[in-house]
């Protein structure tokens, strides 16, 4: 997540001293590329790989600084969130086994993970998006107690005006309110490096954009969030939404948000790209002391161009042309943002090795892209894959074709010739295509979480199949198979014995009735759905009292009944109620006391569950 030696860009002076270094190094960047002294002459590839933390009960865990100070390796490194933390693995030369080098490595640096986390009790875990992650862990509590975040934060909140708002749309929906940037956390990834000589970049971009739908319809493994079954790729949309710091209002605007796949194919050299970036994005951080890059250059040394490194740390393109130093010399590359972390190593190598051979087999009538494709295909391309996956049927070359298709008979060929250009070792093109072409003919990671949870949905409550869900993707990734080869789970699901929390059983497919309605719709409500407790709300929508069939048989007892009561003659105004992160034990115990039969559940003063006994005793 960035440089931790930050301050606000609120503050004048921090302002002006940032982006006239900003400016500059913009200057200093042209001119390095006029000079032709930024590296062209090797291609290197690298990565970063993010992980969640579990506690023993599959859910998230507080501890990575815990597990990070355990780990003692600068390999590794926070993340926004208490529940997970980052690798940045070492850059390979592009040749022979270097694919192998970067697995052995990841596989090494993880398993260094596991033997720290198991000291406390925790487990690891590679998922675009963790299953049993709730509202709970989205508090601001869950922040990695660091500056940077607590600033980033700040300044998106203050340009936005308002909380965030979630609202996503797929076979479920999930529409909610939020007060910082953690949902951002939600998202894991494995972030690809790629290498670029100067001359090429534009070329290489494009073709990087070009080809990221067809590459993330067979890559895609996060499809829920909360419990709802939401897009193949739920990553995509949450993470524009959870940073998004434009607001509505009644002018038609079109601001681009700040996590973006792009309006245009990009044209002149990389500063063009990061110019276009300045142009459209406030500067949110300022960095502090950097040296002038424009002197750096006139003393004859490499400047590192911290103001625009660090700007562009800040905007989050799906594929992000970076600036970087290796061994004294400057360099390029493009950084692929979008694929997620897991379902295994194999998984992420085979995806790894597979944009890596696309972009080194660009064909050449894509050299020009703009002749040979329209920049609206490959973003629509790219939005069908996150909503749809390998079901996605997407427009390459004027034609219409199936993603499976797409991938298996025109992209794997050009990543083979690719692979074969950069001298990759036969044994490791084969093993690692391999991979890309089974996920393509079975299933990928995304079909087997929609059709696994869909199965223990009949027999288990949501976060009972949550949990049994968290823990097959963990033994699975334990025993190294690659996720086309993962087996369905068991046809007699059990119940987990793990849920703690009221927020972990409680019901939320709600359903209220306003106090100024008639009793008798109430009572209809209650009988056509089969339900022994309704909520009541308020004008302004707020609980004011609760029905049960207790009441309902209380009135129509009465001689006196009238069919025009409402239910606020015939509601209790008694209400006791609790909270999703109440201990289930607490709950039970104000149920018992007061011998109710049923509790609310509110979060910020809104109803969001109800707890019953019968969801407690199963």
């Amino acid at each position: 997540m960035g440089d931790q030696k930050v301050n606000s860009i609120q503050k004048k002076e921090n302002r002006s001293i940032f982006i006239r270094q900003l400016l500059n190094d913009i200057q200093a960047l042209e001119q390095m590329l006029d000079e032709k002294i930024i590296e062209s002459d090797i291609t290197r590839i690298g990565s970063e790989q993010e992980f969640c933390i579990l506690t023993e009960n599959w859910r998230p865990s507080k501890m990575s600084t815990e597990i990070l100070k355990e780990i003692n390796d600068p390999h590794f490194t926070t993340e926004i969130a208490l529940f997970n933390l980052e690798i940045n693995l070492d850059p390979v030369v592009l040749e022979k086994d270097a694919f192998s080098k970067v697995e052995n490595q990841l596989n090494s640096l993880l398993n260094k993970a596991e033997i720290a986390a198991e000291k406390f009790n925790k487990k690891i875990l590679l998922t675009g998006i963790l299953p049993t992650i709730s509202k709970n862990e989205l508090e601001i509590e869950y922040m990695t107690p660091m500056p940077r975040y607590y600033i980033l934060n700040d300044m998106l909140k203050k340009m936005r005006g308002k909380d965030f708002k979630i609202q996503l749309r797929g076979v479920d929906e999930l529409i909610i309110k939020h007060e910082s940037v953690l949902f951002e956390a939600c998202n894991t990834s494995f972030q690809m490096h790629l290498q670029i000589a100067p001359d090429d970049f534009i070329s290489s971009y494009n073709w990087s954009q070009a080809i990221s739908g067809p590459l993330l319809s067979i890559c895609a493994n996060s499809p829920l969030l909360l419990g709802r079954e939401l897009w193949s790729e739920t990553r995509v949309a949450l993470f524009q939404q959870s940073i998004d710091t434009r607001s509505s209002s009644y002018a038609l605007k079109n601001k681009l948000s700040r996590v973006a796949f792009g309006n245009e194919w990009a044209q002149g050299s990389v500063a063009e790209i990061y110019k276009d970036q300045i142009a459209r994005h406030e500067v949110l951080i300022a960095k502090e002391d950097i040296p002038n890059s424009l002197e750096e250059l006139k003393k004859g040394n490499v400047p590192k161009l911290d103001a625009l490194c660090h700007f562009n740390g800040t905007v989050y393109t799906w594929n992000r042309a970076c600036y970087g130093i290796s061994k004294g010399k400057a360099h390029l590359r493009i950084e692929n943002r979008y694929i997620p972390s897991g379902p295994t190593t194999i998984d992420e190598m085979a995806n790894f090795a597979f944009w890596v051979g696309l972009m080194k087999g660009r064909p050449k009538e894509y050299d020009d892209i703009a002749k040979v494709m329209d920049f609206k295909d490959a973003k629509s391309n790219f939005f069908k894959a996150a909503r749809s996956g390998k079901e996605s049927v997407l427009n390459w070359n004027g034609k219409l074709m199936s993603a499976r298709h797409l991938v298996i008979h025109e992209l794997i060929p050009i990543a083979r010739k690719g692979l074969e250009i950069a001298n990759i070792d036969k044994e490791d093109i084969d093993r690692y295509l391999t991979v890309i072409e089974r996920r393509a003919i079975n299933i990928t990671g995304a079909q087997w979480n929609i059709r696994n949870f869909r199965h223990l949905r009949k027999k288990l409550k949501q976060d009972e199949a949550l949990l049994a869900l968290t823990k097959a993707i963990y033994n699975n990734q334990q025993k190294g198979i690659a996720v086309h080869d993962w087996p369905m789970l068991e046809k007699d699901p059990k119940a987990h014995q793990d849920a703690h929390l009221v927020g972990h059983i409680m019901s939320t497919q709600l359903f209220t009735v306003k106090e100024n309605d008639l009793a008798d719709l109430a009572l209809s409500i209650m009988k056509w759905k089969n339900i022994h407790h309704v909520p009541v709300r308020n004008k302004k929508s707020k609980l004011c009292g609760l029905l049960t069939w207790t009441h309902i048989d209380k009135y129509i007892a009465d001689k006196n009944y009238n069919e025009n009561y409402t239910v606020a003659d015939i509601m209790t105004k008694k209400v006791l109620i609790v909270h999703p992160e109440t201990k289930i034990t607490e709950a039970i115990n104000l149920m018992e006391k007061n011998n109710f039969g049923c509790l609310p559940v509110l979060h910020h003063n809104s109803i969001v569950g109800i707890i019953t006994i019968k969801d407690i005793i199963g």
